[in-house]
C-alpha cells in the first residue's frame, strides 16, 4: 500500500530563534497507525500543526495523496481530508454532543432555524457508522474524558477526515478508556483511515503502532516498523541514554505522620460537593498516590491542602499542628511545596522571566536580596544552576517563560518547588506534558526527597506513573475516597480502573457498565 502523506525537508524556526523542525522527512503509509515520539521540544506537535495548517514552515514540501499541497490553514486541511484531535479538546462544554458535532456546518430548517433533529440524526448516523456509541443529547460538560474524546474523533470523521492526527490522546484516560480508544483506532484503520498518533507512553506506542518515527532536537532520528523496536530501544533513541521503567524500590521504613487529613468537605460555587469526607495521612518517607479521572475532586483537595481553597469542614494537621485555613504563603513557610495541575494558570507568571519565576517564593530571603534591592548576580547564578540541574531548555535565565515549550515551563515549576527545601510536596500532575527522559529525572528527584524523609502526595492521571512511584495508592471518585491500596507491588491499571470510573467501591459494586456513563 502506498503513502498517504510525505513530508520532505520541513524547516520551522520560531521568531525567538528556537528551531522546531530541522529538515524533517518521512512518509506515512495509507491505512496504517503511525506513531510520532520524542522528547519535549523535539518538534512533534509543531510538525503536525504544519500538516494541519496551524503553523507555517519556512522550507519544505508536503505531499498528500500523491499531490504537493500548500496548506494555509486548518479549513484547507479539513477540505483535503486531514483531521486533528488536540491534546486539549476543542469542544464547547455548555453545548450538547450533537450541537458540537455540527458546529460550523449547522443544518437549517427552512434555511433559517437550527435543525436540532437533523443534528441528532447526523450524530447518530456517524456514531453508528464507526461503532462509537455516544448520546447526542448529553452536554459535553457531563461526559467523562473518554467520551469527550469520542466526540472529537467523530467530529473529525464527520468532516470526511481520511488522515486523523491525535496529539497525546491517552494522557488523561483510564486503562479501560484507553482500551476502548485503541479498539476504535483499529476499527478506523480497518475502515480505510490512516492515524498519526503522538504519544509519550512507549508501552502504548508499541501496542498500537504499525510504524514509529522518533524525533530528537527537531530532527528525525529513525523511522522503523514497530516490531523492530523495544520500549528500551525507543527510549534510548528519544533521549540518547538508557531509561528505567521499573517500579522504584519501596522505602525501608515509614516515619511519623507529616500530614493528617480528617473529614475534609468542600462544596464549590455551583453547589457541587467536590470533596466528600476525605481522610488520610501522609507519612515521612512515603509517596502516597491519588488515582482518579480528572474532575473528581483531586484539584480541589490539593488546593485545600496548599491553602488556595478553604474547606467547609474538617481538619488538616501538619506535624501535629492544625493548619487548616492558613494562606499559601504561611503553609509554604511551614514546609509545603506545591506543583499545581494547571502550570499556566497557577504555576508560573508567563509574562515574567525564568529567573523571576524561580525566585517568586524566596526573593525576600538571605542572599536573594540586600535590604530592599534584589541581588541579581546571585539570582542569575542560582537560576543558571537550576536550569542546568533540571534541564530547562532556554537561551537565557532572562528569557520570558511564555517563550518556552509546555514541557520546559513544567520544569520551571518543578525546579522552583523541589529546590525550596520542603517537608511535604503536593505534586499534582508533576510530569504532565514532559517526555520520558525528563519524567525519569523528576521521578528520581521525588524518590530522593522520599528517601530523605519527605512526604510526597502524588496526584496523577498517569496510571503508570502512580504504579511506578507510589508506596500506597488512594482512588478518588465523585470527591470521595473509594479505595485504598496499602500493597501496590502486584497492582495494575486494570485493578484501579473500575474504581476510577465509579463502577466499584471497596466493599460494594455499583453495578454500572462503562457504556452507561456515555
Amino acid at each position: 500500500m502506498g503513502s498517504i502523506l510525505e513530508i520532505h525537508d520541513i524547516e520551522k524556526v520560531y521568531p525567538n530563534g528556537v528551531v522546531a523542525n530541522r529538515g524533517v522527512s518521512f512518509s506515512v503509509e495509507e491505512q496504517s497507525i503511525h506513531t510520532l515520539v520524542g522528547e519535549n521540544g523535539a518538534g512533534k506537535t509543531t510538525l503536525m500543526k504544519i500538516v494541519f495548517g496551524m503553523e507555517k514552515a519556512q522550507r519544505g514540501r508536503i505531499v498528500f495523496r500523491g499531490q504537493e499541497v500548500q496548506i494555509k490553514n486548518s479549513l484547507e486541511a479539513i477540505k483535503l481530508g486531514i483531521g486533528m484531535v488536540h491534546q486539549h479538546f476543542m469542544l464547547a462544554p455548555e453545548l450538547t454532543v450533537a450541537e458540537n458535532m455540527v458546529l460550523g456546518m449547522e443544518p437549517r430548517a427552512r434555511k433559517i432555524f437550527f435543525d436540532k433533529q437533523q443534528a441528532y440524526h447526523i450524530t447518530e448516523e456517524i456514531s453508528k457508522r464507526y461503532g462509537l456509541a455516544i448520546s447526542p443529547d448529553k452536554l459535553i460538560k457531563d461526559l467523562p474524558v473518554g467520551a469527550k474524546q469520542r466526540v472529537e474523533i467523530l467530529k473529525a470523521l464527520s468532516r470526511n477526515a481520511e488522515l486523523l492526527i491525535l496529539d497525546e490522546p491517552t494522557s488523561v484516560l483510564t486503562p479501560q478508556e484507553t482500551e476502548v480508544l485503541f479498539k476504535t483506532l483499529l476499527n478506523l484503520k480497518s475502515d480505510g483511515k490512516t492515524i498519526i498518533f503522538i504519544s509519550h507512553k512507549l508501552r502504548e506506542v508499541k501496542q498500537i503502532a504499525d510504524r514509529i518515527t522518533v524525533m530528537r532536537d527537531g530532527s528525525v532520528i529513525a523511522t522503523k516498523a514497530a516490531d523492530e523496536l523495544s520500549e528500551q530501544e525507543l527510549a534510548y533513541l528519544m533521549v540518547g541514554r538508557e531509561i528505567s521503567f521499573d517500579r522504584i524500590s519501596p522505602p525501608t521504613q515509614l516515619g511519623e505522620p507529616l500530614l493528617e487529613v480528617k473529614n475534609l468537605q468542600y462544596t464549590n460555587e455551583d453547589g457541587l460537593v467536590m470533596v466528600k469526607n476525605v481522610s488520610f495521612d501522609l507519612r515521612q518517607g512515603e509517596i502516597l498516590g491519588l488515582a482518579g479521572i480528572e474532575g473528581n475532586g483531586q484539584n480541589e483537595l490539593s488546593e485545600i491542602i496548599t491553602g488556595f481553597r478553604r474547606a467547609d469542614a474538617g481538619s488538616l494537621r501538619l506535624c501535629g499542628k492544625e493548619v487548616l485555613g492558613l494562606n499559601p504563603r504561611e503553609l509554604r513557610e511551614r514546609g509545603i511545596a506545591y506543583i499545581p495541575e494547571d502550570r499556566m494558570k497557577e504555576g508560573v507568571a508567563e509574562k515574567a522571566t525564568i529567573e523571576e519565576n524561580l525566585i517568586v517564593d524566596r526573593y525576600n530571603k538571605e542572599n536573594f536580596s540586600r535590604g530592599i534591592r534584589l541581588n541579581w548576580p546571585y539570582i542569575t547564578k542560582f537560576s543558571q544552576d537550576l536550569m542546568q540541574r533540571f534541564q530547562i531548555l532556554a537561551t537565557s535565565t532572562k528569557a520570558w517563560v511564555s517563550s518556552l515549550s509546555g514541557g520546559n515551563i513544567q520544569k520551571v515549576v518543578v525546579a522552583r518547588e523541589l529546590s525550596s527545601s520542603p517537608q511535604i510536596i503536593i505534586a499534582n500532575q508533576p510530569t504532565r506534558g514532559i517526555d520520558v527522559g525528563s519524567a525519569e529525572m523528576v521521578h528520581g528527584l521525588l524518590q530522593e526527597a522520599r528517601d530523605a524523609g519527605k512526604g510526597i502526595f502524588l496526584v496523577s492521571a498517569d496510571i503508570d506513573e502512580l504504579l511506578k512511584m507510589s508506596t500506597r495508592i488512594l482512588v478518588i471518585y465523585g470527591g470521595e475516597i473509594v479505595a485504598v491500596f496499602d500493597v501496590v507491588d502486584s497492582l495494575t491499571g486494570k485493578d484501579l480502573g473500575p474504581y476510577m470510573l465509579g463502577l466499584e467501591k471497596q466493599g460494594t459494586n455499583h453495578g454500572k457498565s462503562y457504556s452507561e456513563v456515555l
